[in-house]
């Protein structure tokens, strides 16, 4: 075949296929438009609405304008103001002890007898000198009123007398200084006989019948609970503004009740180490208090009318204080400015200088993490009931 001729019939059959190609690429675009212009003229679905926050009546505070209580956390043990030691005053055997631990006692109680033995012995000891002393005495005083005859009848010369004299004179001496060893053999005997310095209640027996007591050893102590006061230390900047007679709330270990109490002295001087200022607060009087038990609490410095919220509904995990606001019914973020912090009717508050206003509803903290612009509902009437009653 002509070179040419196959040419021409290649090309033929080329164009030939293009055109079947194309015809059916048409027919399939215009099935495909067929088939998406009912699916364009269907309605688009909605997307579902974002959930709105359910809060309670407990999920939020009001900003209020209310006294704020500036204090100072203080801590301390409780001790009694009036207490004593009823310790040995002479080294002897210890005979008897007549109270326990929990006994009441009053001013001037027998609490102990020591032996009085050796004592006895001593005080006839000394009470036989001071007869002897006494009888040395007698004797100068004839020879002193003999001699004075004799100087009066020219037998004796006057320096005798004078000698006679001074003899009295020393007998007199000894037997004043015999008398005074009698009486401090009677104290020492008396002293042998332990009583209670105060009333009160024993809070330690330190000692047993039969044990021999030093001078000075403690044989019991005694505490006086109608008065119990804590002694703190506090910093000087935080002495400087506190008064004697300012109030205090106190938690003591052990005590479902909190305690009151003001502030009774202030120690006018600093420690030499810390150089802290020692501060008594008194307690009020209350049975269940004991001595030893550990109290902590706050004393109040001062208090300001100004707009305060709890501290737990102010957020700090950014680098300035924010609130969660309810405006609306959305969340609204809303930085602040705090000032002073205190007490309000019991609650940790804080003083909002800006970024609020008094009535504003304020989101607390125990919400949790809520995003600015989320929406919110109030709980349903049962659901917040039954939360309060959870909790």
């Amino acid at each position: 075949m002509n070179p040419l001729r196959r040419y021409r019939n290649l090309l033929v059959g080329l164009a030939a296929v293009a055109i079947v190609m194309g015809l059916g690429l048409r027919q399939w675009q215009q099935r495909a438009t067929k088939k998406a212009e009912p699916a364009a003229s269907a309605p688009v679905a909605s997307a579902p609405a974002p959930a709105a926050l359910e809060l309670g009546d407990d999920d939020t505070v009001t900003a209020s304008v209310t006294e704020l209580a500036q204090g100072v956390d203080v801590s301390g043990t409780v001790k009694a103001v009036n207490s004593a030691y009823v310790k040995a005053r002479q080294p002897a055997d210890i005979l008897s002890v007549a109270v326990r631990e929990g006994d009441a006692v009053r001013a001037g109680q027998v609490l102990a007898q020591q032996d009085p033995t050796e004592f006895d012995l001593r005080l006839r000891q000394a009470e036989q000198q001071a007869q002897a002393a006494r009888a040395q005495l007698d004797i100068a005083q004839r020879t002193q009123t003999n001699n004075k005859a004799l100087v009066a009848q020219g037998f004796i010369s006057p320096t005798a007398l004078e000698a006679s004299t001074s003899n009295e004179a020393a007998a007199l001496a000894t037997l004043n200084a015999a008398q005074a060893a009698v009486d401090l053999a009677r104290k020492a005997k008396a002293d042998l006989t332990l009583r209670a310095p105060i009333s009160g209640q024993i809070s330690q027996r330190l000692a047993q019948p039969g044990e021999r007591a030093a001078v000075d050893a403690r044989i019991l102590e005694i505490v006086d609970l109608s008065r119990l006061e804590i002694e703190v230390a506090l910093a000087p900047e935080d002495v400087a503004a506190l008064k004697v007679g300012r109030p205090a709330r106190l938690k003591v270990d052990g005590l479902s009740q909190e305690m009151r109490g003001r502030v009774a002295r202030i120690n006018p001087a600093a420690q030499a180490g810390s150089r802290t200022v020692s501060v008594y607060v008194a307690l009020d009087p209350h049975p269940a208090l004991r001595q030893g038990l550990f109290a902590r609490g706050r004393v109040e410095l001062d208090r300001k009318r100004v707009l305060t919220v709890p501290t737990t509904a102010v957020r700090v995990d950014r680098a300035r204080p924010y609130v969660l606001v309810l405006e609306g019914s959305r969340v609204v973020e809303r930085p602040v400015d705090l000032g002073l912090r205190g007490d309000v009717a019991g609650v940790e508050s804080v003083q909002v200088i800006t970024g609020l206003t008094e009535g504003a509803r304020v989101l607390t903290g125990r919400v949790g993490a809520v995003t600015d612009g989320t929406l919110w509902r109030s709980k349903p009437a049962a659901a917040s009931a039954a939360s309060a009653a959870s909790r």
